[in-house]
């Protein structure tokens, strides 16, 4: 077993399957509602959570507000059927470490949760930003409040090139050709540095108006 793991999910048939798969890996509780959960994590110490975003009641948003408002600091992942950049953000701003959007295949969700819970602590410090720590080894940033947050392959090369020249502005032709593909448009960099910011912290990346983006300071 990989340790204990709560699944706060209403879905009658989705949140059984859940248990039933992942319990060959983890301890397994599940809780049908926001309030039934809070009060789980409250009582009993988990290594990783599984909150879906539209529950009953109390939605699964505001219970991951609740639950860093309280200084819990437990990896939660957010289920969603909402695919939209918007609706996946507000999930990450509300202070989930990374979201998933249903449907989706579970050996998808398996791997997203080894990655919440994985050690790092023999992989080095990684790069400092501000007060945040950079590991682009395995994709993700350490947030001072919050803990580890997952990086998409694309975030993961993006930051780590303003990472490589923290003095340096990087126009967003330049951004465009090292990071993404030349069918997308500048517009495009423009909305990843969105996303990261909304991610981590706005101070995260610098906007130099008129010459692109450099890497900023976050506290």
């Amino acid at each position: 077993m990989n340790g204990r793991l709560l699944i706060v999910e209403d879905d009658p048939r989705l949140g059984p399957i859940m248990r039933e798969v992942l319990g060959t890996e983890w301890d397994v509780e599940l809780c049908g509602t926001a309030e039934l959960g809070l009060a789980a994590v409250l009582s009993t110490a988990y290594d990783v959570l599984i909150v879906d975003r539209r529950l009953p009641g109390i939605n699964g948003e505001e219970l991951v507000r609740a639950l860093r408002r309280g200084r819990v600091a437990t990896p939660i992942l957010m289920l969603t059927a909402l695919g939209e950049l918007r609706d996946r953000v507000e999930g990450l701003d509300a202070g989930a470490n990374d979201y998933l959007v249903k449907p989706f295949e579970f050996e998808e969700l398996s791997a997203r949760l080894r990655a919440l819970t994985r050690d790092y602590g023999d992989r080095g410090e990684g790069i400092g930003i501000g007060s945040w720590r950079f590991h682009p080894d395995d994709q993700f940033i350490e947030s001072p409040y919050t803990g580890r947050i997952l990086l998409t392959e694309a975030e993961t090369a993006f930051l780590q090139v303003l990472a490589a020249e923290p003095e340096r502005t990087f126009s967003r032709e330049y951004l465009l050709q090292a990071v993404l593909t030349r069918s997308e448009s500048q517009g495009t960099v423009d909305a990843y540095v969105h996303y990261l910011r909304r991610k981590t912290d706005r101070d995260l990346i610098h906007t130099i108006r008129g010459s692109g983006y450099r890497l900023g300071t976050p506290a």
